[in-house]
């Protein structure tokens, strides 16, 4: 885990880097809630849990007047209730039995929760995520839900050494990320992107990416505890 000095000084550059092409979103799965906090003194304003478990472990102590807390990792629907009240946005609705459960517990506590939806932009069998080519007819599916707004696009390209490789399937996104907001008669709520990590943010802002969720390029290298948990 880096320094103090060293997580300023990394989102000093990224956001310098980004140029505001695209807003940064930071990663905080296995960060301590200190350092967490540390990060709005530096600006920060969004932060991304991947975990259901460790988010409530942490978010009694996190700073939620100055972090907006979205969550992005993979969501089972049986989790939905414990951080439907916690969290402002969700990255990775993938099914519609996770929609229909997340419609039903923000109904229960009569609010509204924004949504996207995740792609699996390369069809990878080991990851989440709907195929682009059904994401008109899903999201028709999720329009009927009264309590659920959806936003926009999120998606996790393939794992590689070169992030150049990413570029097809970042513009492939932004083009049906485009192309839906173009059709749909009301789109004031269509704005998000979500797109390229810490290998390769650069590249998913330079493809139209607006919203990127960067972890280890602030914080270093993840520093896992013994015992981990099963969820994902």
């Amino acid at each position: 885990m880096n320094s103090r000095q060293e997580i300023k000084e990394n989102i000093e550059r990224i956001r310098a880097e980004l140029d505001g092409r695209a807003q940064l979103l930071l990663a905080t799965k296995t960060v301590p809630a200190e350092l967490i906090n540390y990060a709005a003194d530096c600006g920060v304003t969004l932060i991304g849990e991947n975990r259901v478990d460790e988010l409530l472990s942490k978010y009694d102590a996190i700073d939620k007047t100055r972090l907006e807390l979205h969550f992005i990792g993979h969501l089972q629907s049986n989790k939905v209730k414990y951080i439907i009240d916690k969290v402002s946005m969700i990255h990775s609705v993938d099914s519609l039995s996770l929609a229909k459960e997340i419609e039903k517990q923000a109904a229960k506590r009569g609010i509204n929760m924004r949504v996207l939806i995740e792609i699996n932009i390369a069809g990878e069998e080991s990851k989440s995520g709907i195929a682009i080519e059904e994401t008109e007819s899903f999201l028709q599916s999720l329009l009927q839900f009264e309590h659920i707004t959806v936003c926009g696009l999120m998606t996790i390209p393939p794992k590689t050494d070169r992030p150049e490789e990413n570029l097809q399937f970042f513009q492939k996104i932004y083009q049906k990320f485009i192309d839906i907001r173009a059709k749909i008669v009301d789109n004031e709520n269509w704005t998000i992107l979500s797109a390229g990590m810490s290998g390769d943010y650069l590249q998913a802002a330079a493809c139209g990416a607006n919203l990127v969720r960067v972890g280890s390029a602030v914080f270093g290298a993840r520093v896992y505890p013994q015992a981990q948990s099963n969820e994902k």
